[in-house]
């Protein structure tokens, strides 16, 4: 493992935490885990943190997202201002454009062949709305006009912010072009986040899908990586990140209605600052540090945008088979053991027969200067 691989490693476990609370959310709004016989044994107000923060933990992979985009950047180019623009969106289009493609053409057709669960049937939507919706990356703000598209469509909101971000990043980077503007300018987006939400009150899908509060968590990750390029973490101080970004987590998944209670929209600001930290923390830590006990977190992070594009082909097969057999919710538990390694199953193949071929042809192709673009791994989302 490289110097900068080790540095990531625990970064792609946090990844790994974030889309595994996903896929449990996913499933847990069509089988209850605080009603399985789980219940019995562990707290419910455990069973609701891992069910039901699978927005947050969309909210930490956004700030995840800032920080290794922004930090491959620096990486690259000594600074922002000298970023090349080309590049940036070659690799954005590498890495998001097939997988998203070959989606979009499997949820068609399964709508147009009527599979239930993948049929569009509100009627101030359709295929066509849908599928301009996805690709030019504004099915966020379709949601928030018409409502929620079949659930195999509707992961795409967060997509649709994270790119539209990266489509103007690299020239707000050239427009600034001094460092300290960049800063200030991210850390405004940032701090905006409790005041654009709670503008957007009225409208509930609106209100958590909308472009600028997901810009404000993604603006405190390119933040953090400006700030660990910059400056040098100790390592008692990066164990203190660590200690106060799990904390921080660990406060708003187990008592979110509690901060949300006392804080209302500034709640977001802790969940991203947290991650910001923890992140922070991770990333200082030595290369040496062994991840192996935790692989699988490690595995399932890297494959995050693979494992997100497709888990819902997963989680509405298991709904189905779990429908076939009885519904007994006190015996759904067990249809949680085979989630994720169904859902990895999935997302490998994906990657190995689709996702990474069509990435590094399109390197081949755009990117024959950078000698390694081919056959770098998978960056991130």
């Amino acid at each position: 493992m490289t110097a900068s691989a080790s540095r990531n490693a625990g970064i792609d476990a946090l990844r790994g935490v974030s889309i595994l609370l996903v896929l449990i959310h996913h499933l847990a709004l069509r089988i209850p885990l605080r009603d399985t016989a789980l219940a019995d044994w562990l707290p419910r107000r455990l069973l609701s943190a891992l069910s039901y923060n699978g927005y947050e933990a969309v909210f930490v992979f956004f700030v995840i997202s800032g920080f290794l985009i922004t930090w491959h950047a620096l990486q690259r180019a000594s600074s922002l201002a000298q970023l090349d623009v080309r590049a940036f969106y070659v690799r954005r289009i590498a890495r998001i454009v097939p997988p998203l493609a070959l989606l979009l053409v499997v949820l068609s057709a399964m709508h147009l062949l009527g599979v239930p669960q993948y049929v569009i049937e509100r009627d101030d939507q359709s295929l066509p709305g849908a599928l301009t919706a996805a690709l030019t990356f504004t099915l966020n703000a379709y949601e928030g006009r018409t409502g929620w598209l079949p659930g195999g469509w509707d992961v795409l909101w967060s997509l649709s912010i994270e790119e539209v971000f990266y489509l103007g990043f690299p020239l707000l980077c050239l427009l600034l072009r001094r460092r300290a503007w960049l800063v200030v300018a991210l850390a405004l987006l940032w701090l905006s986040l409790p005041l654009t939400r709670a503008a957007l009150e009225g409208n509930e899908i609106w209100q958590e899908k909308a472009y600028l509060p997901g810009f404000s968590a993604i603006a405190i990750g390119a933040l953090t990586a400006l700030a660990v390029q910059r400056w040098r973490i100790p390592a008692s101080t990066a164990a203190w990140l660590r200690v106060a970004g799990v904390i921080g987590l660990l406060a708003v998944l187990l008592c979110g209605r509690e901060l949300w209670a006392s804080l209302g929209n500034g709640y977001m600001l802790v969940l991203t600052g947290a991650s910001a930290m923890l992140v922070a923390g991770l990333h200082a830590m030595p290369s040496r540090t062994s991840w192996r006990a935790l692989a699988w977190l490690r595995s399932a992070g890297r494959l995050s945008y693979e494992l997100y594009l497709t888990h819902m082909f997963v989680v509405f097969a298991l709904v189905g088979l779990y429908r076939a057999w009885g519904s007994d919710v006190r015996q759904g538990a067990w249809w949680y053991l085979v989630l994720l390694p169904l859902c990895m199953l999935l997302a490998q193949l994906f990657a190995r027969g689709w996702t990474l071929p069509a990435e590094r042809w399109v390197k081949r192709r755009w990117l024959r200067s950078d000698a390694s673009a081919a056959s770098a791994p998978l960056p991130t989302r």
